[in-house]
């Protein structure tokens, strides 16, 4: 319960930042990453042949690109240098270079020179350090947020591993956030906080994947936060908005309002409302839903909603997810929101959905039928011997590459799952299908010249 008294701010009085001072250690305490760091993962199997190649680490700010080469030259032996492309140039990679010759004659020590914003130099200043990485003198490991692809000139490229670190997840988030609260010696436990559960989530989301984010804005929050009546501080939701400026929507990832407004987007996407879809898909993200996870729900709604009255669509859906990979967080939502709007304004179908459930539900009511002996592979004598292969029709034969067999177990032969609507593209394919059976049909009484309109 708090008091009743004024809000009085308990200011950090650290001149060190939050997130510098609970920068971890050793891999042990290092967060995220597992793709890199789990067992048996690339950089867990060169550090224990304590063999670190030179490396770029790509990905969005707060992900721990400086913290993971810190530990790697640590857990290496390897003397760290940290060299800044914003305030740093050509003449002092010469005297690093030099303290790095120095340092190998006189204890065989190597070094480890970590270039923060690597993509800020320019093709000259990238080449100065070519010679000495290649004569393995140093050993590199630049960081970038850009993709080094554009960024960093081809032969350096060559001569570095590119290592992409992915934006930590909410529940990284929030271990990295309890870890200093907790903490007495680098963190805020000697202040003895105590943070809402709702709090502490939505400042998990609102950091989006930053974990430097998320520990200025938690700092920012204790100084803000009231003293209770047992004399500890209490953070609350309002205080952690107070931080962020920014307010919290009501949504709750793993409860009612996230199936509520995901149900509201889908729904106005099959309704083909663009303007309904568009605003549903924006609450999610400014409430702090994954943007992956609505880039599945499109691909997804692209194929059950959609399908084949716009072939297209499944594309659409696809590049978007491709592009937020590339983009990130803001640029990239507008990628979601380009193929939002256009699922909403697609035809819309639901026939490959209802076939492939017709398909399911078939198979588990009749089991493992077996293939016709026409259909069946004959890579043997025996084989040939029993009948497999035996009448197949080669549809390349045919003039029309039309010919007329069954492709279903004896037991389900005429059997017809997919019935294409008349919307879209895929009124094209009801077209086709309708003409090439009345062909066939055709073919069986009379010879006939093709398919009318093939």
């Amino acid at each position: 319960m708090k008091t009743s008294v004024a809000k009085q701010p308990h200011l950090i009085q650290a001149v060190t930042p939050l997130a510098e001072r609970m920068r971890p250690h050793t891999l042990a305490d290092f967060v995220g990453q597992g793709h890199l760091l789990g067992k048996d993962k690339l950089l867990s199997r060169l550090l224990a042949q304590h063999a670190v190649p030179s490396l770029l680490l790509w990905g969005p700010p707060g992900t721990g690109k400086t913290t993971l080469a810190r530990i790697l030259a640590r857990e290496s032996g390897a003397e760290f240098v940290f060299f800044s492309a914003v305030l740093s140039g050509v003449k002092e990679i010469r005297a690093i270079v030099e303290q790095a010759r120095l340092l190998k004659e006189a204890s065989n020590q190597p070094t480890i020179l970590f270039v923060d914003e690597i993509h800020r130099f320019n093709k000259g200043q990238q080449d100065a350090f070519l010679p000495h990485v290649e004569s393995g003198l140093v050993t590199l490991i630049g960081a970038t947020t850009e993709n080094p692809s554009f960024q960093v000139i081809a032969p350096l490229l060559s001569r570095c591993r590119v290592l992409t670190l992915n934006p930590l997840a909410a529940d990284e988030l929030e271990i990295i956030m309890r870890r200093a609260l907790a903490d007495v010696q680098h963190g805020l436990g000697g202040l003895h906080p105590q943070c809402d559960e709702q709090a502490l989530r939505h400042l998990a989301r609102m950091a989006d994947g930053d974990g430097r984010m998320a520990l200025n804005g938690l700092e920012t929050a204790v100084s803000l936060a009231r003293v209770a009546e047992d004399g500890q501080l209490h953070i609350t939701l309002a205080d952690v908005e107070e931080a962020l400026q920014r307010r919290s929507l009501r949504y709750d990832k793993d409860g009612e309002e996230h199936y509520n407004l995901i149900s509201a987007l889908h729904k106005s996407l099959r309704d083909s409302d663009p303007d309904g879809a568009l605003y549903w898909m924006a609450r999610m993200l400014a409430a702090g839903e994954e943007p992956l996870y609505i880039a599945r729900r499109l691909i997804r709604f692209a194929s059950e909603d959609v399908g084949n009255a716009d072939p297209q669509a499944l594309a659409v859906a696809l590049h978007a997810r491709d592009a937020f990979h590339m983009l990130g967080t803001p640029e990239g939502e507008l990628a979601l929101a380009q193929a939002c709007i256009y699922l909403a304004t697609a035809p819309k179908s639901n026939a490959v959905y209802a076939a492939y459930n017709k398909v399911r539900h078939e198979i588990e009511r009749t089991g493992t039928l077996p293939v016709p002996l026409h259909l069946r592979n004959a890579p043997t004598r025996l084989m040939k011997e029993m009948g497999y292969g035996a009448g197949y029709q080669y549809a390349h034969d045919d003039p029309h590459a039309l010919v007329d067999q069954d492709h279903l177990p004896d037991k389900l032969a005429g059997t017809v799952y997919y019935q294409p609507t008349s919307r879209g593209f895929e009124a094209v394919i009801h077209d086709r299908l309708t003409k090439w059976r009345r062909f066939l049909k055709q073919k069986k009484d009379r010879p006939v010249t093709g398919p009318t309109g093939e």
